[in-house]
């Protein structure tokens, strides 16, 4: 265990926060070891650190999790089972998984983050979310030492929650997730601009790889790279609202993009909210709203965590009088 470590090289935003104690562990022994330092003092747990925004120091203990694996457990008529460790980097996953004909997974490519943190996230893209594919995942309590598995009515997923964000806040650690992965791929191409990338590119014969490269070339024209700018994609929640509510708005403004959802609600786009607002391409010192995509935050090199946060408040804010719409942040604000 190491004390005042920068985290700099830990969190996405590359946003300079110190933690008083950090450590890494591999291997659920090693968590173990770790958790028997800690004395009960706040404990955080840190994977990728693309969904983290540090708007100060952590005064407890950050534990990286860098546990590694990936495992075809079974196989059915129908599906592969795989299992992977939590520290995995999740991109790299979906290109294993595609490599190798698991099919299902392929439109999550390009999404930042390790595997571990999926699952909390409920992470999803063009048309696809983890609640789609999930099978189980395995946990283990931080304060009370006990492993446990989680099948997905356990996990409560929402869009973009699940039960690890709102009952079991920084109470477990999850060590690995089970995906149920199709042998026949069932494509999903109508949400976003998949299709007109596949045209593009000239695809004939559709395929999982095929998709894969769509995704990965429509995120890559419109979303930093977080190794050069710092910024943890989609800042914000795509907001849900009444049909009605929807309705109104239409009339005030007939360009407003909505998408059906369940329960009478409409799923706004939060980026096309933000750019009709003025947001898009804003910079006040090093913190910004993206050029290509008004849903990410960026820093353009010095900006603390304090500073993006202002901003995103000043965009929640200015949607909020100008629609009658609340955003709420998708990015867990430490």
């Amino acid at each position: 265990m190491a004390s005042n470590i920068s985290l700099k090289p830990y969190n996405s935003f590359q946003v300079d926060a110190v933690a008083k104690h950090f450590g890494r562990f591999g291997t659920l022994e090693e968590l173990q070891e770790l958790l028997e330092q800690t004395n009960h003092q706040p404990t955080m747990l840190l994977g990728g650190g693309s969904n983290v925004l540090f708007t100060r120091n952590y005064e407890g203990y950050v534990l990286k999790n860098e546990i590694h694996g990936i495992e075809l457990v079974k196989e059915d008529d129908t599906y592969y089972y795989v299992k992977a460790a939590a520290g995995e980097n999740w991109h790299s996953f979906v290109q294993y998984c595609v490599a190798h004909g698991y099919a299902g997974i392929e439109n999550l490519s390009l999404i930042p983050g390790n595997v571990g943190a999926s699952p909390m996230q409920n992470i999803g893209a063009y048309g696809v979310e983890i609640k789609d594919v999930f099978e189980e995942l395995e946990a283990y309590h931080l304060h009370d030492g006990y492993l446990q598995k989680f099948n997905a009515a356990d996990c409560a997923f929402g869009y973009r929650e699940s039960v690890f964000k709102n009952k079991f806040p920084n109470q477990f650690a999850i060590l690995n997730v089970s995906f149920r992965l199709r042998k026949q791929p069932v494509f999903h191409t109508t949400y976003g601009a998949v299709e007109q990338e596949l045209a593009k590119m000239g695809i004939q014969d559709l395929s999982i790889k095929a998709i894969s490269e769509a995704v990965i070339r429509i995120r890559s024209s419109k979303l930093p790279d977080p190794k050069i700018i710092g910024n943890a994609g989609s800042f914000f929640k795509n907001p849900m609202i009444p049909d009605a509510q929807f309705q109104e708005l239409k009339k005030a403004y007939p360009a407003i993009p909505g998408y059906p959802g369940s329960d009478n609600q409409t799923k706004l786009a939060a980026g096309w909210l933000i750019e009709q607002c003025g947001w898009k391409g804003y910079r006040k010192g090093d913190a910004g709203c993206y050029d290509k995509q008004a849903l990410v935050l960026v820093n353009y090199g010095n900006a603390t965590g304090g500073e993006i946060f202002s901003l995103s408040s000043a965009i929640i804010q200015s949607v909020s009088q100008c629609f009658g719409v609340h955003l709420e942040r998708e990015v867990n604000i430490i």
